[in-house]
């Protein structure tokens, strides 16, 4: 959640402070120099989330499938997916163009396969594309503004077609505190300097428009994913498989 290069979107662009808080920090060099170490220190098994990814868009898109990645800087996924699909090409869609350029350096020769957007998701092309993902992004919008993207997404898709989000989602009641602490605690335990991660929690408690598993689930069905299903929890992250309804 803190410690990400997809501070996406529109909640830049509208003004959401919080999200802008994030965003920033993905313009900086020294951050983007180590920001691979990031994910994997916040994130629990972020690499197996990747390759369930690639897993469980293969299962229906096509070989020559042209993928939208929102919220591509870094590259990490997009690394993933493409190795794993050779006739696979990709859109990757974020508003930081230094984290656009760390990916281009993070996918090498793979970067021929993908088209860049600096921007956010009305920049993205109208496809339609075979698949999508949406990867650590979301919780930097709104419900609204969660729930417009998505639509933008699913009306970019073609009918059947797989998308995955995940994103920070976890109760929102009195177990809010202690499910932050965890969040805190797994990035101290996988290295993350203990004055550094009780930073993360203090800014993802203030800044990030966190929600309900239950709200998130409903939002991607509202958004025209009817099947939305989880398939990845893991502390104060979750993901979900969904597939484009018309």
């Amino acid at each position: 959640m803190a410690d990400n290069a997809h501070a996406h979107a529109h909640a830049h662009a509208h003004g959401n402070a919080g999200a802008r808080h994030f965003l920033d920090a993905f313009r900086d060099p020294q951050a983007i120099a180590h920001y691979a170490e990031g994910p994997r220190r916040f994130v629990p098994g972020i690499d197996a989330l990747h390759r369930m990814t690639a897993l469980l868009l293969a299962e229906s898109a096509p070989a020559d499938a042209r993928v939208l990645v929102l919220g591509a800087g870094g590259g990490l996924e997009l690394k993933v997916l493409a190795e794993a699909q050779p006739g696979w090409t990709f859109v990757g869609v974020d508003p930081a163009g230094p984290m656009l350029d760390l990916a281009v350096q993070t996918l090498g020769p793979l970067a021929d396969r993908v088209q860049w957007v600096e921007g956010y998701i009305d920049d993205a092309p109208a496809g339609p594309f075979d698949a999508a993902t949406c990867l650590l992004t979301l919780h930097f919008l709104d419900a609204p503004e969660r729930l417009r993207t998505v639509a933008e997404i699913h009306r970019r898709l073609k009918p059947g077609a797989p998308f995955v989000a995940a994103h920070g989602s976890f109760p929102q009641d009195a177990t809010r505190s202690t499910w932050l602490e965890r969040y805190a605690a797994y990035a101290v335990a996988s290295g993350a300097d203990p004055q550094q991660a009780g930073q993360a929690k203090a800014a993802v408690a203030a800044n990030l428009s966190l929600l309900d598993p239950e709200r998130d689930e409903a939002i991607l069905k509202e958004a025209g994913f009817a099947d939305a299903a989880l398939f990845y929890a893991a502390f104060t992250w979750r993901g979900w498989i969904g597939h484009a309804e018309f």
